[in-house]
């Protein structure tokens, strides 16, 4: 192996960043209606208004924080022009910031020199709101909070006072708006009535790309990423169909599209081709396979290493019944109490949501009632793959 060595190679790629989620295009495209509410949304600002409180819902990887930071940056521009409009924006991704406290901390933090940050813990809820407060007077003008993936934050303390926090007297020197974006799209509705109606002034709801609004996303994306005439009839469109028939999601697409562009460089092919997004797919959804295991419950890797073993013993598909025994031999061997059979059940949902089992209703009427009958969506060895820390415990 000493005699490996690296060498750049310009194939294929021109700017393979550009296929990256952290790069940011110079214009959105596939969102305009979106673009549109989002837009008349933000409009008080520029009229160095109050600024209305803003609540993005959608999917994952449809676009919500893209088109905040593009909003934003073209707010901020404009802004510089408007005489007497001082606009401060801010973002907090709330991602492990679970509760209110937590969030605050990381706002305050934000907003103040690095030399004078405050730490995670020792003092009292209500100090640490007051440090927000007093950090946003001090900054004062018109202030933008985004809170990305706000659904983290477990308690509404915080989503009930920054909205409300001029109107109680608790800022007076600095306009402050809210945006709150959330991938779960039931969030809103677990919020107090007195939260939502706050929070939730202005909504935008961002629905799933379909498959042509994918194709503009990557084919602006093309145009930088790629060298020209690289990808071969067809890359394109397939890349876009996968991506709207499975999520959706625009980051889905763009990774296949950039593994396809990484496939074809690495067996020093010319051109990207439909069979290396196939084969990219497949990696793709192994590895997804393999994350999602290895993230999941102890118990519910127990579920699905019994069912595992059924099928490795050509007895699937298997009913639950069947699963629960195996499983709960498994638990047992493991040194676990199992949990109940409402919860395995509850584990094979899970596992068919996520698309690693799948299942089939049967309905044999009063005499055989109804039963579900359950198998591997996905291949044994990338399941044991997932599964490669719970089996080096096994005996």
């Amino acid at each position: 192996m000493s005699d490996i060595t690296f060498s750049p190679t310009s194939a294929i790629f021109e700017q393979r960043e550009a296929l990256l989620e952290e790069w940011t295009p110079e214009e959105l495209v596939g969102r305009d209606e979106e673009l549109q509410k989002y837009h008349a949304a933000l409009q008080p600002v520029i009229n160095n208004e109050t600024p209305s409180n803003i609540f993005l819902y959608g999917k994952s990887g449809v676009g919500k924080t893209a088109a905040t930071r593009y909003l934003l940056s073209a707010l901020e521009r404009d802004a510089a022009d408007v005489d007497g409009l001082d606009l401060s924006t801010v973002e907090v991704n709330c991602d492990g910031l679970n509760s209110s406290y937590q969030a605050a901390v990381a706002i305050v933090n934000t907003l103040r020199d690095p030399a004078n940050q405050i730490s995670n813990t020792g003092y009292p809820q209500a100090s640490v709101y007051q440090f927000l407060f007093d950090a946003l007077d001090d900054l004062g003008g018109t202030v933008l909070i985004v809170l990305d993936e706000v659904d983290h934050i477990e308690d509404d303390s915080l989503l009930y006072k920054l909205p409300r926090a001029r109107s109680n007297g608790d800022i007076s020197e600095a306009k402050l708006g809210v945006i709150g974006i959330s991938n779960d799209l039931d969030f809103r509705n677990q919020l107090s009535s007195k939260v939502r109606s706050s929070l939730c002034e202005k909504e935008v709801s961002f629905s799933a790309y379909n498959a042509n609004e994918l194709q503009l996303v990557l084919k602006q994306r093309e145009a930088v990423a790629f060298q020209n005439d690289v990808l071969d009839d067809g890359v394109i469109e397939m890349c876009a169909a996968y991506g709207a028939k499975d999520s959706g999601d625009a980051r889905q697409a763009l990774d296949l599209l950039l593994e396809a562009g990484d496939l074809a460089r690495e067996y020093d092919d010319e051109l990207v081709t439909e069979h290396h997004v196939r084969e990219a797919r497949q990696r793709l959804q192994t590895d997804q396979v393999v994350e999602g295991i290895r993230n999941y419950s102890d118990h519910g890797q127990l579920v699905l290493y019994a069912l595992t073993g059924l099928a490795e013993d050509g007895d699937t598909p298997a009913r639950t019944r069947d699963i629960l025994g195996a499983y709960q031999e498994l638990a047992r061997e493991e040194g676990l109490d199992p949990v109940s059979e409402r919860s395995v059940r509850d584990y094979l949902g899970e596992l068919t949501q996520l698309g690693i089992v799948s299942s089939t209703e049967y309905n044999r009427g009063k005499g055989g009632g109804k039963y579900k009958e359950f198998e591997l969506e996905q291949s044994i060895s990338s399941i044991k793959t997932g599964l490669s820390e719970l089996l080096k415990k096994s005996p």
